[in-house]
């Protein structure tokens, strides 16, 4: 997994590019990022799976905030990046959500 950023000079924006590899979700259909930039909606960001069998978004924030988000595979396993930023604890059971800073 890992976290690609970057700062567009043309607009108050930074790209980030999340990628889950193979390992993370081998045989998966579907992975969705899910997290504070999207309402925490399990369908709204869907990630494009690659001839790999990598999955990968693109996603444009605002710089100087920290997001919180997960990956939810298949709509029924969560994942954290492996290289998040940092972890920070889940609102909801006992779990970490990661965190991306920009």
């Amino acid at each position: 997994m890992s976290l690609k950023k970057q700062y567009l000079k043309t607009k108050e924006r930074c790209k980030v590019t999340f990628r889950l590899p193979k390992a993370a979700a081998p045989g998966a259909k579907t992975v969705h990022i899910v997290g504070e930039f999207n309402d925490w909606s399990t369908v709204k960001t869907a990630m494009k799976r690659l001839k790999s069998g990598e999955f990968t978004a693109v996603v444009e924030l605002v710089p100087g905030r920290e997001y919180q988000f997960r990956y939810l595979i298949d709509q029924t396993v969560w994942e954290n990046d492996w290289e998040a930023d940092r972890y920070v604890k889940s609102d909801y059971g006992d779990c970490d959500n990661s965190v991306v800073a920009v």
